[in-house]
């Protein structure tokens, strides 16, 4: 923890700062914020004079101090955000109960072949599950905002090569793929019911007013076609 009795220097000031009114100011614009807030915009909050070095360090020692409580900090693809930890969602989503969308496991197995495989064409996708994938099954994981088409193979009839989303990362609490669990074998991707059991991907519910904490999160629930 810093000493806070120190002061923080600004870059182009001679004038300096108190830490603990940092921490106030990022405390109370991350938990008004419905999105991740990356280190970029909230250097802007101090007229970009505090150093990365500084913001990253204060922005742990807030995660410290809500390390306790029923929401926590996390950084994530985006930037850092609060959110209630899994064990007070439940309670949350009494007071505004809402029915997780269901998604066909052609949907689950191509989100799981996309994630592990990307980037990948339709018929890489094909290839995998062993059948035709309909375009309203890559439209729901676009509209959805999990996937994006970032390109073209470079093969005849430059299939459309698509890759998972900074969304998809930030509704499962991950900074990047490589904290994905580890799948030995893409080939066993469809035999692992999508393989969403690895992933357990949260659902984004929107929210309203200023002092929300961060958009409630519930499970996704999978129905077989």
């Amino acid at each position: 923890m810093s000493d806070q009795s120190t002061s923080l220097p600004l870059s182009n000031s001679s004038e300096q700062i108190d830490p603990d009114q940092v921490k106030q100011v990022l405390e109370a614009v991350l938990l008004t914020s419905q999105d991740p807030l990356p280190l970029a915009e909230l250097k802007k909050l101090f007229d970009n004079e505090l150093s990365t070095g500084i913001l990253h360090r204060l922005l742990e020692e807030l995660r410290e101090k809500w390390a306790e409580g029923g929401v926590e900090l996390v950084c994530v693809a985006s930037g850092w955000r609060f959110h209630a930890k899994p064990e007070i969602q439940g309670f949350l989503n009494k007071l505004n109960p809402q029915k997780p969308p269901r998604y066909s496991r052609a949907v689950m197995e191509t989100l799981a072949i996309i994630t592990y495989r990307q980037p990948v064409t339709r018929g890489d996708i094909e290839e995998i599950r062993g059948v035709t994938v309909s375009s309203p099954v890559l439209k729901v994981l676009e509209a959805r905002g999990w996937i994006e088409s970032i390109g073209h193979r470079d093969v005849p009839g430059r299939p459309i090569l698509y890759a998972t989303t900074k969304d998809f990362l930030n509704d499962l609490n991950l900074r990047s793929l490589d904290e994905l669990p580890p799948l030995e074998d893409p080939g066993l991707l469809v035999e692992q019911k999508g393989s969403m059991e690895l992933l357990s991907i949260p659902d984004r519910t929107s929210t309203s007013g200023a002092s929300d904490i961060s958009p409630p999160l519930q499970g996704l629930k999978q129905e077989a076609e």
